[in-house]
């Protein structure tokens, strides 16, 4: 029997409590999830049930007050913050609801700054940004400012500057959300895509139809994993992919 490949994203016994005004807010409640390299998981549940928080826990743009996270093997749980922004630059790619593009930067710089600032040569920086763009339908963009866009070539750029290092892992929070129906289509569209060519992903969305785009999608409630279910429809990856076809684990 041939040993089951390590996961490429594992957590153990993740706790966020946010304090503020009022009483505390418990937004995640001893959560443990294993993604396998290639898996596609969507993240549903109402609003403030803590999705978003999960999601910043496993990139790094928050710490959790107890639990432990492994990437590729790696805890990254106790990184510094410059470590992570290292680990961001390279190994996870994050897009947002709002885009987060440097709104003063055109499109062609907001797409190469990771990949330079990563230490990739100009050169290839800008080979990369060059054949992202082209597919994802933004040629003759590179000089437009963010502001000049609209809401669904915005999200492409983000995508687009969050792909630009070929991540392992992709981080995506409700990033249909701030867009009309079509651009939600097309967002669809360009996860779907990359999934099929290995990458993996872990969505966070409201949007039944954004997570019917996973294999697997994990009901969020109230800081915790009610149920999971693996998805029947979802189709097979392109042979010859990094991605490996893997079982995601949650237990609550």
């Amino acid at each position: 029997m041939s040993e089951r490949p390590s996961p490429l994203l594992r957590a153990e016994g993740l706790v966020k409590t946010h304090h503020g005004e009022g009483a505390p807010a418990h937004a995640v409640r001893g959560v443990d999830l294993s993604l396998s390299h290639g898996e596609f998981v969507a993240v549903t549940g109402p609003s403030g049930a803590g999705k978003s928080t999960l999601l910043h826990l496993l990139g790094g743009l928050q710490r959790p007050d107890a639990g432990s996270i492994w990437l590729d093997g790696e805890r990254t749980d106790s990184y510094s913050e410059a470590r992570w922004a290292v680990e961001r630059r390279k190994r996870i790619g994050i897009v947002f609801q709002f885009f987060n593009l440097v709104s003063d930067l055109s499109v062609a710089d907001n797409v190469e700054l990771p990949a330079l600032l990563a230490g990739r040569p100009p050169k290839q920086a800008r080979a990369e940004r060059e054949a992202l763009l082209a597919e994802l339908g933004l040629t003759g963009k590179e000089r437009s400012m963010p502001g000049e866009l609209s809401g669904g070539e915005q999200q492409r750029v983000a995508l687009a500057r969050a792909l630009v290092n070929h991540p392992p892992l992709l981080l995506a929070d409700e990033p249909a959300g701030s867009l009309d129906s079509k651009g939600t289509r097309e967002v669809m569209r360009l996860l779907s895509r990359f999934h099929q060519r290995g990458q993996s992903i872990v969505l966070v969305t409201h949007d039944a139809r954004l997570a019917s785009a996973a294999d697997r999608v994990i009901s969020f409630f109230d800081g915790r994993i009610v149920d999971d279910a693996e998805l029947d429809a979802a189709p097979p990856r392109r042979a010859g992919t990094s991605g490996v076809s893997g079982v995601l684990e949650l237990k609550d």
